[in-house]
């Protein structure tokens, strides 16, 4: 066995495992796809499920042809709602902005519910 017999071995091997990596990300995006749909019928995910396994090769191939589109739009849609989700957590967690509180501390000192040296020392803690 020569030197060039074993280095296309190894580049069949190469190109074997991607491709088998690559089917496997194919097969989990279809099976997370499935899941995700919410307007495929039951038997149907059951049906795709079942041809997964026994055709699995064949089925990835139809469902990315056939149903390729609106992976595509469900996948954009949650990535919209997944980012909604985390501006709305980040702007909760921040708070109000310096004026904002400022503002409360005002209508507080308005209001009788602290002295005016209270609301200086808030205002500088604010503004620190």
């Amino acid at each position: 066995m020569s030197f060039w017999d074993n280095f296309w071995n190894i580049i069949w091997v190469i190109f074997w495992s991607f491709a088998f990596v690559a089917y496997l990300f194919a097969l989990f995006s279809v099976v997370a796809d499935l899941f995700r749909d919410h307007k495929l019928n039951g038997w149907w995910k059951a049906l795709w499920i079942i041809f997964l396994i026994f055709v699995p090769f064949l089925t990835v191939l139809v469902y990315l042809i056939a149903r390729g589109r609106g992976m595509a739009e469900r996948g954009a849609k949650e990535q919209k709602q997944v980012q909604q989700a985390t501006n709305d957590y980040i702007k909760q967690v921040a708070g109000a902005s310096p004026a904002d509180e400022i503002a409360k501390a005002k209508a507080l000192l308005d209001a009788g519910t602290i002295t005016q040296d209270e609301y200086n020392s808030l205002k500088a803690k604010i503004l620190a």
